[in-house]
């Protein structure tokens, strides 16, 4: 559950079980932001649309906004994609539905040591996981007629998870390596053809709940 730090002109929700600590917050606007306070997050601190534009960079979705006035709310984009970060989780920016929670940015963890699976808990940093953040493209290019429809996201128990309608996939630095309307993506961590899938999950007894 999200906690909601409300001001006049801006609410805003944080969730910290799905940070990821890539610090653009803090970074980029201190002044609102800062760590080391009590409440941390001072939604008066910055006008509105700075504030809401910082926000949509926050990779995680972890930190959300919505207007007072009830006026310009997060939209989706047009397009559904996936960047494979470095060591990292993948991180989702779309028309997304998670488990049936509908989201616009989200990351997952593919090193298989989450606690809060499917997302990304940043615990791959202490478990060391290295993979590539610019994989090979895979030569599938289909991108359908729904780019920007839903694209729903179904954690399949002790196995992948699978993407499941327009999905641009993209290296770290944003070269596009795969367009389809389908995608099993490893979260074990054991794949030898990451982002995607193998099946190493089975030898290696990966073990998740459904999502």
């Amino acid at each position: 559950m999200a906690k909601k730090y409300t001001g006049e002109a801006i609410e805003i929700g944080f969730e910290m079980k799905r940070c990821i600590h890539a610090r653009n917050c803090f970074l980029k606007l201190p002044q609102v932001f800062d760590p080391e306070k009590r409440p941390w997050v001072s939604p008066d601190a910055a006008p509105a649309e700075e504030i809401a534009a910082m926000i949509r960079t926050c990779p995680s979705g972890a930190l959300t906004f919505r207007m007072v006035d009830g006026d310009g709310g997060e939209a989706a984009p047009g397009i559904n994609r996936a960047a494979v970060l470095e060591n990292g989780p993948n991180a989702l920016h779309g028309n997304l539905s998670v488990g049936g929670e509908r989201l616009t940015r989200a990351t997952l963890c593919r090193c298989g040591q989450t606690k809060n699976p499917p997302f990304c808990d940043y615990s791959h940093v202490d478990a060391k996981f290295e993979a590539t953040g610019e994989p090979a493209e895979t030569g599938k290019d289909a991108p359908g007629d729904d780019a920007g429809e839903v694209l729903e996201i179904i954690g399949h128990e002790n196995g992948p998870v699978e993407a499941r309608g327009a999905l641009e996939i993209t290296s770290g630095t944003g070269h596009r390596l795969h367009r389809g309307t389908r995608a099993f993506l490893c979260r074990c961590g054991q794949s030898k053809n990451k982002p995607f899938c193998d099946g190493s999950h089975k030898a290696a007894g990966f073990e998740v709940p459904s999502t």
